[in-house]
């Protein structure tokens, strides 16, 4: 029988075909498995990718035992987004112990400010393929020019009313969290077009911002409504004093994503902010670098200076997007912003890449629909196809299994 070690969303269709043991963990500090102590700051110094990869050497000593393993039995990761990093990962540190690994949506490279997620959210609001159009573009980033002529214009009351802020919009940090959130709405569409997971695809919000009346300044009040609307809230958080509030809070939760250990990982280890300085963004220029760093002192007392050293010994450790791996398969979707910090090109005979035309983030991971578009149906065969010819190398390699 074939083991196979899963870190994050199961590709099931081939898991079943191969008989896979499937077997998932959680990450350090997240989940339900936190001490109630465990996300104050000096617990914190213990979550890092690297501690993470050593709980996973650890586990897999454990069901090694657990299930009397053999070498026999062959071990491949998966993983779709920061767990499809470590998978990569784990891979390039520990191959004695994982044989091959499927890499989905990855951002192996660690980067400081990520100026290229929103470039390729704007070129998918323009790509047809999935809906977008250059009006679409153009319209989206209409409307946030005019949010910014009123910020400029000082009418914060005007801003607070149409995108019906929770509280009165009190200086510039409060404006960076109500453009960031309204940013946030196309930013989650393009990231998991067609996935359901924020209810809005790019077919869809292009349509509304394309074809409705009203100007596009009028069509953002009212995607944002809409926004709110599904998901019970009455209205837009913009305190910036709240959201600082909410990141201090270390008592651990079992609902969200862990919000607070993600903003001290990207502080200590990733960057990944994603701002809008660069002349191709859409949205408003008071989404820079600096509030973000400035979060990472504020929350955690980590100096922008360190942050950047953070960034540069990660990707020093890891190989960035050239990583010198083995035996992995980085899998991509074009949609998807985070494919910017991936491996899109095949950097050995057995380091491979798979960009998929039209689909956005770990859209390979999820189950298969009849409404799966071509590319993403191919690209699932030839998944499946590759975990076969790992396993059956490593049939020829270790003996039958």
């Amino acid at each position: 029988s074939v083991r196979v070690c899963v870190w994050g969303v199961t590709l099931t269709d081939t898991l079943e075909k191969y008989g896979a043991l499937v077997l998932a963990l959680e990450h350090r500090f997240y989940g339900a498995s936190i001490n109630p102590d465990g996300l104050q700051d000096q617990n914190l110094l213990f979550l890092s990718s690297q501690q993470a990869l050593s709980d996973l050497a650890s586990f897999h000593w454990y069901v090694t035992q657990k299930y009397e393993l053999t070498p026999n039995n062959t071990w491949i990761c998966f993983g779709g987004s920061y767990p499809g990093s470590l998978s990569a990962w784990f891979r390039l540190k520990f191959p004695h112990l994982v044989f091959a690994a499927v890499s989905s949506s990855a951002p192996v490279r660690a980067q400081l400010d990520f100026k290229g997620y929103n470039q390729v959210v704007a070129e998918s609001l323009s790509n047809p393929v999935v809906g977008g159009s250059q009006k679409c573009r153009a319209a989206v980033a209409e409307a946030f020019s005019a949010v910014d002529s009123l910020i400029h214009a000082g009418q914060l009351e005007k801003l607070a009313g149409d995108f019906r802020s929770c509280k009165p919009l009190n200086g510039t940090a409060d404006l960076v969290d109500m453009v960031s959130s309204l940013a946030d709405i196309f930013m989650g569409a393009v990231q998991y077009n067609d996935e359901g997971v924020q209810g809005s695809s790019v077919a869809g919000l292009c349509k509304l911002m394309t074809n409705q009346s009203g100007s596009p300044y009028q069509k953002l009040m009212v995607i944002n409504k809409m926004f709110l609307d599904s998901f019970g809230m009455k209205c837009l958080d913009s305190c910036h004093e709240d959201s600082l509030k909410e990141l201090r809070d270390t008592n651990s939760t079992m609902s969200g994503v862990g919000v607070r250990q993600w903003i001290f990982q990207t502080c200590t280890e990733f960057g990944y902010y994603q701002t809008c300085e660069d002349s191709t963004c859409i949205f408003s220029r008071l989404m820079s670098l600096l509030p973000e760093l400035d979060t990472c002192q504020e929350i955690f007392n980590v100096s922008r200076e360190r942050v950047q050293e953070a960034v540069t010994f990660t990707n020093e450790y890891y190989g960035a997007d050239h990583p010198k791996a083995s035996r992995v398969l980085f899998v991509n979707g074009d949609i998807d912003p985070w494919h910017a910090l991936s491996v899109l090109k095949n950097q050995s005979r057995s380091e491979l890449a798979l960009l998929i035309n039209g689909t956005s983030h770990c859209a390979n991971m999820m189950s298969s629909s009849p409404t799966d578009p071509l590319p993403l149906v191919q690209a699932r065969k030839r998944i499946s196809a590759q975990v076969g010819e790992w396993l059956e190398l490593a049939r020829k390699t270790t003996g039958e299994l």
